[in-house]
């Protein structure tokens, strides 16, 4: 198989294996991405697979984790050495096969999941990858964007099913119709919850599950507000100064009422009020008519307003 040359190896051992430190520092590091501390737990993985390169558990975390946190590199060196051990890890095919794709290098992801379904003819993964992969190859796609955009999308489409969840916690996502991950990350906690019979013990599971994706509730609301403001800032820069855009809440000497229902929807500059529409400030406890007219008079100071509804 054709391999991707790159410019980062791998970490490498510093000298013999310490088997029960890269134990240690496995299960470490395993509690840390029980907490949601992705990174830190990147770092003990990283050390563990310095101290034994070989334990597999290992090597396998340490690559996932690394693809999830951006390090491409590192991760398609580990996922290459594993793909040459015999028998192979199904994640190991299937990650990197989503590697090579996510890079343009198409034939090497067809010829990873080649050698999957060999062995396994009926895995889902491998037929629904294969044919996206598939149908890569005759896709014209404008960036590099786009195409990490794609193995992502992958992902969120793979059934809740898929997973392991309670019998309670999947008949709940079931009776809410959430079939899919995609479905999960548009949903946030609150509307879960507020769902009869779905209790805190089967939220938690959901964290855990998703939390180990590198995705979390709410996440594609979030993103798409995120998104719709960065698109709202291009427009206003043309309208103000960046610097305006940039200047903190706090110097423009707002009531305490109003400062302190600014701080609850976390906006801190004036770019984030201007984001913000009178419906949204409107929803805060203990925000009135007097603190709405009293920001939109600062905007108007300042050239802006608040984001109208379309």
């Amino acid at each position: 198989m054709t391999t991707v040359t790159i410019a980062v190896p791998a970490v490498k051992s510093s000298g013999p294996r310490d088997i029960n430190k890269a134990k240690t520092l496995y299960e470490q590091a395993m509690k840390l991405v029980h907490a949601g501390k992705i990174p830190a737990a990147a770092e003990k993985l990283e050390a563990a697979y310095e101290a034994d390169p070989e334990n597999e558990d290992v090597a396998f975390k340490l690559a996932y984790y690394a693809d999830l946190l951006g390090d491409d590199e590192l991760a398609l060196t580990i996922y290459e050495t594993m793909a040459q051990h015999q028998p192979t890890r199904e994640g190991v095919l299937l990650n990197l096969s989503v590697i090579y794709e996510d890079n343009g290098y198409y034939d090497e992801a067809e010829e990873c999941l080649h050698r999957l379904l060999s062995e396994k003819p009926n895995n889902p993964h491998a037929k629904m990858y294969y044919e996206h992969v598939d149908s890569s190859m005759y896709m014209d796609v404008p960036d590099d964007m786009d195409r990490r955009i794609l193995p992502r999308n992958l992902l969120l489409e793979l059934p809740i099913t898929d997973f392991e969840l309670s019998v309670r916690a999947r008949n709940c996502l079931k009776k809410v119709n959430i079939r899919t991950l995609g479905d999960l990350v548009r949903t946030t906690e609150a509307e879960l919850v507020s769902y009869k019979n779905f209790g805190e013990n089967s939220l938690n599971e959901i964290r855990e599950m998703l939390t180990k994706k590198g995705l979390r509730l709410g996440q594609a609301a979030e993103e798409a507000r995120q998104q719709r403001r960065a698109e709202i800032i291009r427009l206003l820069i043309a309208k103000v100064p960046e610097a305006v855009l940039n200047k903190p809440i706090s110097e423009l000497n707002f009531s305490v009422r109003s400062t302190k229902a600014l701080g609850k929807l976390g906006i801190q500059t004036v770019a984030d009020l201007a984001c913000r529409t009178e419906a949204e400030l409107m929803a805060v406890d203990n925000f009135g008519q007097t603190s709405l007219d009293e920001i939109n008079q600062k905007l108007k100071e300042l050239n802006l307003t608040l984001r109208s509804v379309e």
